[in-house]
Order: C-alpha cells, then structure tokens, then sequence
C-alpha cells in the first residue's frame, strides 16, 4: 500500500509542475477587457538617461534607477554600474517587438498588414511618496505603445489605453533569426534575435503589472495586468539592436543579451486613477 501511495504522490508532482500557471485574477471594477495570446517578441532591456522622458513621468511616480537596484543586490544592476559608474540615476526600461496570434479589446483585432507587429517602450517607476500604495503588480511607465493602424489606435484610446501609430514589423528568417523594425514619428529601429540555449520560464511563470499613462497622454486610466506561461530564450551570437532618429529611446543603451519571448497569456483592463 505505501509503494502504491508513492507512486501516485510521485505521479501527482509531475502532473503538478507540467501543468500550466493559471493567469491571476484581475481587480473588480475594470471598464474594458484587453486579450493576448500566441506572442512572439524581441525583447530588450534598455538604460537611459531619465531627463529625456522627464516631461512624460507624472508627479506621483519617479523612475527606477540602476544605483538603486544595485544596491538591493540584483548582479546584472551592480555589474553595469561598475563599468559606467557615472550613470547610476539612469533609468531602466524594456522595449518590445511582438506579434500576436490573438490581439482582442472588447471583442475587437486590428487590421495588422504582412508581418505585422506592435511595439511597446515601457519604464520601470515607483510612488514618488513611499507611503503611496498603486495597487498590485509591478508599476510601469508606458512611454510608448505603436501600433501599425491608426483606427485601431484611436480605439485604443477611446477606451482608455495609450496608444500612438507606428509601423512595426516581425518576422523570421530561414535560419531561425527573427527580425524586428519599428518606424515611429523620430525613430527607426532594427532589431535581429537568433534564440538559443535552454528555455526558461514556462508553464510555472505568472504575474501582475500595472501601468500608467505617460503625461502628454490624453488618456488617464491605469491599465492592470495578469499573465502566465511566459517562455524565454537568450539572444546569441550576431544578434543586434539599431537605435536611429531623434526619439528619446535613441540615446538609450541596450543590455545583453536581448531575450526572445512566447507561449503566455495576458489579460489585461482599464480601471480609474
């Protein structure tokens, strides 16, 4: 009896850690609904000089800055500012390059053209006031979202995600590489990903973010979101990211390596500040 008790405890575990992560649930009182699923996406972390995007940053929220994540013990912080000790407020941010297999707003797609991407430039912040609580989740700053159609993205607004235009692009090569553009008002973007070695993350992988609107925006609602199953691979050899333009990203810094992501869910709903 216990040999047969054992087995189904060991049986029980696989099970257990195969099976996906459940997507967390979202806070009651949300004005819209926001779907994601099928990603594949370019990601880069980016560092930059906070006073680009200071007209953007709300009064109640401050960028994150490398000295501060150095000095609570994260290697990959630490190790960056001993080689650039003179950039130690600068801030940290991703950008993102990502196709979706379902992309839904309250039951509607955009119209994506061939090889069809969205781009996002999203910074890490914090409550400005310590004693600020924003709610669950990690806080960002969405200082751009493109979009490649410009109907969609006035939808987007009208209920109430910060959206702007911008041609993105993605799609692989022969050999596996995938390659990212984004052509946006002052700034054109290469990006080029080869994944290699082993997948981490995966069917165990969930999480919560919050994010907030830039300044200039028209839209003040907050977005939350809830994802699970994220997949990731390390960019390697002759991977690249081309900054180009006047945009403010542009004299932004990309960290190695770039990662490439897929496999999760996101849902995601507009609430009031």
């Amino acid at each position: 009896m216990r040999s047969v008790l054992l087995a189904i405890a060991i049986v029980l575990s696989v099970l257990s850690a195969k099976a996906p992560a459940q997507v967390p649930n979202l806070p009651e009182g949300s004005q819209t609904r926001w779907v994601v699923s099928q990603p594949q996406e370019i990601v880069a972390y980016v560092v930059f000089d906070p006073a680009v995007a200071k007209r953007e940053l709300p009064q109640s929220l401050r960028f994150i800055n490398l000295r501060e994540l150095a000095t609570a013990g994260i290697p990959w912080a630490a190790d960056y500012l001993a080689k650039h000790p003179a950039q130690g407020n600068w801030a940290i941010s991703f950008l993102e390059i990502v196709q979706m297999g379902t992309f839904i707003i309250d039951g509607r797609t955009p119209n994506w053209p061939k090889d069809g991407a969205a781009a996002l430039w999203f910074a890490r912040v914090a409550p400005s006031d310590p004693a600020a609580n924003l709610g669950p989740g990690r806080p960002y700053l969405a200082l751009e979202f493109w979009m490649p159609d410009s109907a969609y993205v006035a939808y987007m607004r009208e209920k109430g995600y910060s959206a702007t235009y911008g041609e993105a692009t993605l799609l692989q090569d022969s050999d596996g590489t995938w390659r990212g553009t984004i052509k946006a008002d002052g700034l054109e973007v290469a990006a080029a990903c080869m994944p290699v070695g082993p997948v981490s993350g995966g069917t165990r992988s969930a999480g919560t973010q919050t994010i907030f609107p830039p300044l200039s925006s028209s839209v003040k609602n907050v977005i939350r979101v809830a994802f699970a199953g994220h997949r990731e691979r390390e960019c390697g050899d002759g991977s690249s990211l081309d900054l180009h333009g006047t945009h403010p990203l542009t004299g932004g810094i990309a960290l190695e390596p770039m990662v490439f992501e897929y496999g999760y869910i996101l849902r995601g709903a507009t609430y009031p500040k």
